[in-house]
């Protein structure tokens, strides 16, 4: 017996990439990654998205997300990217979209992908990391003495049990910083800014906290909350996590094929 096949026409083939970036706001910030892909979905289909799907008996669109923040924090810079049957013009897609999703799931950005790699890109996270009921002056030591350190073990549970590792080595910059004046605070507040590579094993804020409350007893007593500011790569010159969109931006967009008999060009 022959190997079954799915019923009905092949899907329409992919014609264009749209690259999106998306934030997680408030309340918000406790979706889960399944539930955030739910209402994603959702939306493309109530904003009439000609989207690409992949073959077989179960069909799904073509959405590919990228290293997606934990639930439980805030993120100004979330990415995936869609692949669309026909062309849309990215601007107008993300007001589509921004119609259909809840409040705090916002499309921020959206570019048509021109280069390759965007997984790739995202090398590095700036954080912010708000430690109500601590005083800045206790921040400060605790951080001095974190990036004093060689290495910085600590523990977080994994499939196998609890792992060890170390959290000082991936961290490119760490610093207390003034709350922002639209942000008044009630009592004392800390206010970190942390920029990590994106190393295996990943090192993530709550990581770092376990290191400040191993090197310097810095313990909050109420939990941190959690924002990434911006992910990408990181310019070792300045210490920044750049733009990932930028190279899309600058690339040359390619000119659709004009002579009879000539294919579109691979996307």
């Amino acid at each position: 017996m022959g190997k079954r096949q799915p019923e009905g026409p092949p899907p329409a083939p992919a014609v264009q990439r749209i690259r999106l970036r998306y934030t997680k706001r408030g309340r918000l910030r406790f979706t889960s990654h399944r539930d955030f892909q739910r209402a994603f979905e959702r939306a493309l289909r109530r904003s009439e998205v000609p989207m690409a799907y992949s073959a077989g008996f179960t069909p799904h669109p073509k959405v590919s997300y990228a290293n997606a923040a934990p639930t439980g924090t805030g993120s100004e810079a979330e990415y995936l990217e869609i692949a669309l049957t026909e062309h849309r013009d990215p601007a107008t897609l993300r007001d589509l979209l921004n119609e259909s999703l809840p409040s705090g799931l916002d499309v921020t950005d959206a570019v048509e992908a021109r280069t390759s790699g965007l997984a790739d890109r995202l090398t590095a996270s700036e954080w912010e990391l708000r430690l109500d009921k601590v005083a800045a002056e206790d921040a400060e030591r605790a951080v001095a003495l974190f990036l004093a350190a060689e290495t910085v073990d600590v523990q977080r549970r994994a499939k196998n049990g609890m792992r060890t590792f170390d959290a000082r080595a991936a961290v490119a910059r760490l610093q207390v910083v003034s709350p922002q004046p639209d942000r008044p605070v009630d009592g004392p507040c800390a206010i970190l800014r942390l920029v990590v590579r994106h190393v295996t094993p990943a090192v993530r804020p709550d990581d770092v906290l376990s290191g400040l409350r191993a090197v310097a007893d810095l313990a909050p007593p109420v939990p941190a909350a959690v924002t990434r500011l911006a992910q990408g790569l990181f310019d070792e010159e300045s210490g920044t996590v750049t733009d990932p969109l930028a190279l899309d931006r600058e690339a040359v967009p390619t000119a659709p094929p004009t002579a009879v008999g000539t294919s579109s060009p691979q996307l």
